[in-house]
């Protein structure tokens, strides 16, 4: 197993983004056998991995504790665990919204705290993930750094506020671009397209789109402005969306209302 890995690793809640997460890791290394796992209905476990329907006091101390469960499931689970030695366990939340002093407060005897932000890219090793953290010594920033880089990229915040806007923006903006998508097949569908030929056209248009943004050193905003040609077809199309700056407020208003919904989760 790499060195990169904890030796010992509890997964409470084994869900999409959690599994996800974790098929990711065995495919690059991890020890199943150094995994526990905590769910009434896991699904995919590979052969090694101990599996449990709920917390057991014999389990063992774990290096590092991954919350993987929905952030009203936090008091269920904080009674559950009361009775394990984390003395020495890293407490890694995915929990939106849960800041790191309503975490120590409800699990008071974990020796540090992180809070983690994937999207659900990290099914293909595509996530971008937001991570924050109480007091954590360099060499283990580096560690949760490179752990979660395996599965995309890796980015630290300097202020633990701005999880809410990491949230409303890339963890929850895998939802916002596939509507987006589905609206392009939708239009291109009433303008008489068959409908599973719009479709693939949309998803075509946007990945080659996204990976071309990806590499280049212009902005999304100026290559925007490369394919509208002055009077052409490209700039009547986006005389709509910049109308009243129609887009703009829209997607603003979306990400806001997510904020505020992470906001009220940690309340």
């Amino acid at each position: 197993m790499s060195k990169l890995f904890p030796q010992s690793l509890l997964v409470i809640g084994s869900g999409n983004m959690a599994g996800a997460m974790l098929r990711g890791w065995f495919a690059r290394g991890l020890d199943p056998a150094s995994v526990t796992i905590v769910d009434p209905s896991p699904r995919d476990l590979p052969e090694g991995v101990r599996h449990l329907t709920a917390i057991e006091a014999s389990i063992s101390a774990p290096e590092w504790l991954l919350l993987g469960i929905k952030p009203q499931m936090l008091p269920d689970v904080v009674s559950q665990v009361a009775s394990l030695d984390l003395s020495e366990t890293l407490l890694v939340s995915m929990l939106a919204g849960i800041e790191i002093t309503a975490l120590r407060s409800a699990v008071p005897h974990v020796r540090a705290i992180a809070r983690i932000m994937p999207n659900m890219a990290i099914g293909i090793g595509q996530s971008v993930t937001a991570l924050f953290a109480e007091a954590l010594a360099q060499p283990e920033q580096e560690q949760l750094e490179a752990l979660f880089a395996m599965l995309g990229s890796a980015e630290w915040l300097t202020d633990e506020s701005q999880m809410h806007l990491v949230t409303a923006l890339s963890g929850s903006g895998p939802a916002y671009l596939f509507r987006f998508i589905d609206a392009l097949g939708k239009g291109a569908q009433a303008l008489g397209m068959p409908a599973d030929q719009a479709s693939r056209f949309a998803l075509a248009m946007v990945r080659g789109s996204a990976e071309l943004a990806y590499q280049s050193p212009e902005s999304p905003a100026q290559l925007a402005e490369r394919v509208a040609s002055p009077g052409g077809t490209t700039r009547a199309a986006l005389n709509v969306f910049d109308a009243d700056d129609a887009l703009e407020r829209l997607v603003a208003e979306a990400m806001a209302a997510a904020a505020r919904r992470s906001v009220e989760l940690g309340q």
